[in-house]
């Protein structure tokens, strides 16, 4: 079968990422507005993660709030978490949400606290097709660094289907 299904890109954080890589998840959650199945869409903390240096990375970003069609979709969001109680970390143009799902809307980031990092990954290899890619520095086989999501190499197919083989099989 050759129908896609909605897959969704997370991050895992350490809390020793450098600046830099903050900036290059900025760029894996912000660039196409976060639509592409290879966006960032949700990341993991430790516990007790400390969000001001993720924050300060992405002011990098920060010229996205003065696209009209952006700025409706982080008002709206907003407003709609907001009004369902749900508690936010924002900045001024990116709401932050802790939740368990994986697709979050546009102007917004799931995230969800870990305590043990291999749970984590044995989590995530047990829900691998609902994720498109892993970024990180935490040894997880295929993982993406950080800033490369929109930049898949050849042998990085959708869904992991090489659409030529499937084809030729038919």
């Amino acid at each position: 079968m050759f129908i896609r299904e909605n897959r969704n890109s997370v991050a895992i954080l350490t809390g020793d990422e450098s600046e830099e890589d903050l900036i290059g998840l900025g760029k894996d959650i912000f660039t196409y507005f976060g639509l592409g199945c290879r966006n960032v869409s949700k990341f993991y903390v430790p516990e007790g993660y400390n969000f001001d240096k993720f924050f300060n990375a992405m002011y990098a970003y920060k010229e996205l709030i003065n696209n009209p069609k952006y700025i409706n979709n982080y008002d709206y969001n907003k407003a709609v978490f907001l009004m369902s109680n749900f508690l936010l970390l924002d900045n001024g143009f990116l709401v932050l949400k802790q939740d368990s799902g994986y697709s979050s809307p546009i102007s917004s980031v799931f995230y969800e606290h870990y305590t043990d990092l291999e749970a984590l990954k044995q989590r995530l290899k047990q829900d691998e097709e609902h994720i498109q890619c892993i970024v990180g520095n935490v040894g997880i086989k295929n993982q993406v660094g950080f800033g490369q999501t929109q930049h898949p190499g050849l042998s990085d197919y959708a869904d992991g289907i090489d659409t030529v083989l499937f084809l030729n099989q038919i």
